[in-house]
C-alpha cells in the first residue's frame, strides 16, 4: 500500500512540474461574439504568456474570435479547442504589416511571428482567413481580384519568419485570401495531420510556403487550394536566410486548381534534399512540377508513390494538365512589380539555373496531357530519372491535349505539338525505365519524344 501510495504521489507530482499556464483569452477580454475585433485581447494573452517564461495561449470552444494582425511569440503554444473559431476581420484598414518586407504588392500579414523559437499552433478548431471577404466578383472558374497598385490588403493566413523549432498540428485552416501558411527562414519545422481547405475559386491561395526554410516535415494533412498546394521556394525578399534543403512530405492528400506539389517559380538560392513520397493527387490542374526561373537550382529531389489525377480547369492557372513536369527557363523581362522583386536588384531580365538529379519512381497518373521535361539550354534539365511509372491518358472535352505551358518565360510561353507520354525539349540524360502507357486519346504519336 505505502509503494502504491508514493508512487501515486510522485506522478502527481511529476505531472504538476510539467504542466503548462494556461492564459485563456476571454479573461483577456476577448469576447467571441462574431463581430468584435478581439486582436487586442488576444495579443495581451500571448505577450503575458510568453513575459511569464510560456505556456498555453487557449482559444475557448463555442466562440468565433474576430481579430486583426497578431504576432505570435517564443514559447507560446496556441491552442484552439473544438468549435473555437479564430477569424480574420474583413476591415481592409486593419492590415498593413508586409507578408514581403518591402514588397507591399502581394498581401499583407495576420497572424505572424519573426525571430522566434518553441511557437506550436494545435487543437481541433479552426483558424478562418475570411477570404472571399477579400475577392471581387465571382466568376465561372475564380473570383476577380479587386485592383491594386503597389499596396495589396489581402492578408494572408500566417506568415512565420525566422523561427526555430516549430509545431502545426491538428488544427483546421480554411479560406485564405492570399497565401496560408508561410514558412520563411525556419529550422525543424513540424506540418502534421491539420486540414488546409482554400476555396479552389481563390487566386494566389497557395497552401503551404516552404522559402528559404530548412528541416522540414510535412505528414498527414488534407490539402486543397485554388494555387499549390505544397510549394519550395527561395523569394528574392529573403535572400539573407539562405537555402531551401531537407524537406521531407509524407502522406498527405492534395487537391489544386494550379500545381499541387510544386517547386518555384521563385528560387534565387539552391533547393537540395527533398522526398515527396506517398501521397495522392486529385482533380488538379498540374501534378508534379519543379517550375525553375530564376539563377537558383534545384537537385537531389525524389518523388515516390503517389497517385495523381490532372484536369485542365480554365486557363486561369498555369499549366495544361502535365502529370510530371520538370523545367528550367528564364522568366519574362520585368516591368511594373517584376522588375523590382523578381530579378536581381537594377536589372530586368534574369537567367534561370540547373535542375538535376531528380527521381520520379512508382507513380500513377491519369491525366488529359502527357508529362513535360525541358530547358532553355541542353544541359540545364538534365539526370532525370523516371522509373516505374504509368501514365493513363484520357481525352478532354475542352481542352487540346498537345499543349505544354512553359510559363512564366521569355519568348512563346506555350509547346504546341503532338501528343506523348513524355515531351523532351532541350534535355539531356533523361533516363527512362519501365513507362507504361493506356492511351485513349487520337493522335498520340508514342511514349517518348527526345529530338
Amino acid at each position: 500500500m505505502t509503494r502504491t501510495f508514493l508512487g501515486s504521489v510522485m506522478l502527481l507530482v511529476s505531472l504538476l512540474c510539467h504542466a503548462q499556464t494556461v492564459y485563456d483569452i476571454t479573461r483577456f477580454g476577448a469576447i467571441g461574439d462574431g463581430k468584435t475585433d478581439d486582436a487586442i485581447a488576444i495579443q495581451q494573452a500571448i505577450d503575458r504568456c510568453t513575459a511569464d517564461g510560456g505556456g498555453v495561449v487557449l482559444v475557448p470552444r463555442g466562440h468565433t474570435f474576430i481579430c486583426g494582425p497578431v504576432r505570435l511569440k517564443s514559447n507560446v503554444e496556441l491552442r484552439l479547442e473544438a468549435t473555437a473559431v479564430l477569424k480574420a476581420t474583413p476591415d481592409e484598414r486593419a492590415y498593413h504589416l508586409s507578408a514581403f518586407g518591402a514588397n507591399e504588392g502581394e498581401g499583407m500579414m495576420w497572424l505572424y511571428a519573426d525571430d522566434a523559437e518553441n511557437i506550436s499552433i494545435t487543437g481541433q478548431g479552426t483558424i478562418h482567413g475570411n477570404g472571399i471577404a477579400f475577392m471581387g466578383a465571382e466568376l465561372d472558374d475564380s473570383y476577380e481580384l479587386k485592383p491594386v497598385t503597389t499596396f495589396d490588403p489581402r492578408p494572408h493566413v500566417l506568415t512565420l519568419t525566422n523561427v526555430r523549432h516549430l509545431t502545426i498540428r491538428d488544427v483546421t485552416i480554411c479560406e485564405g485570401a492570399y497565401w496560408t501558411v508561410h514558412l520563411i527562414g525556419c529550422d525543424e519545422a513540424l506540418i502534421d495531420g491539420i486540414n488546409l481547405l482554400n476555396n479552389l475559386k481563390i487566386r494566389n491561395g497557395d497552401g503551404i510556403d516552404l522559402d528559404h526554410s530548412k528541416n522540414v516535415r510535412i505528414s498527414n494533412c488534407h490539402i486543397t487550394s485554388g494555387d499549390d498546394c505544397i510549394c519550395l521556394k527561395n523569394r528574392r525578399e529573403f535572400e539573407q536566410y539562405g537555402s531551401c534543403h531537407d524537406i521531407v512530405v509524407t502522406n498527405c492528400v492534395m487537391t489544386s486548381r494550379s500545381c499541387a506539389i510544386k517547386i518555384g517559380s521563385e528560387n534565387m538560392d539552391s533547393i537540395y534534399h527533398v522526398l515527396f513520397d506517398n501521397c495522392v493527387i486529385t482533380a488538379s490542374n498540374r501534378g508534379l512540377g519543379i517550375q525553375n526561373r530564376d539563377e537558383g537550382t534545384v537537385t537531389d529531389v525524389v518523388f515516390s508513390n503517389i497517385m495523381l489525377d490532372c484536369r485542365l480547369w480554365s486557363d486561369v492557372w498555369w499549366g495544361k494538365a502535365e502529370p510530371i513536369y520538370v523545367t528550367s527557363y528564364p522568366r519574362a523581362n520585368g516591368n511594373h512589380k517584376d522588375a523590382n522583386w523578381r530579378f536581381p536588384k537594377g536589372q530586368i531580365e534574369g537567367r534561370c539555373g540547373e535542375v538535376s538529379r531528380i527521381y520520379f519512381t512508382n507513380i500513377i497518373a491519369t491525366s488529359e496531357n502527357g508529362c513535360f521535361i525541358g530547358g532553355d539550354t541542353p544541359d540545364k534539365v538534365r539526370q532525370i530519372y523516371i522509373n516505374n511509372v504509368k501514365l493513363n491518358l484520357r481525352p478532354s472535352i475542352r481542352y487540346a491535349s498537345n499543349v505544354f505551358d512553359k510559363r512564366p518565360c521569355k519568348g512563346e510561353g506555350f509547346v504546341r505539338d503532338q501528343l506523348y507520354g513524355i515531351y523532351i525539349e532541350q534535355s539531356k540524360e533523361v533516363f527512362v525505365n519501365n513507362l507504361l502507357v493506356d492511351n485513349q486519346i487520337p493522335g498520340y504519336q508514342g511514349d517518348v519524344r527526345h529530338p
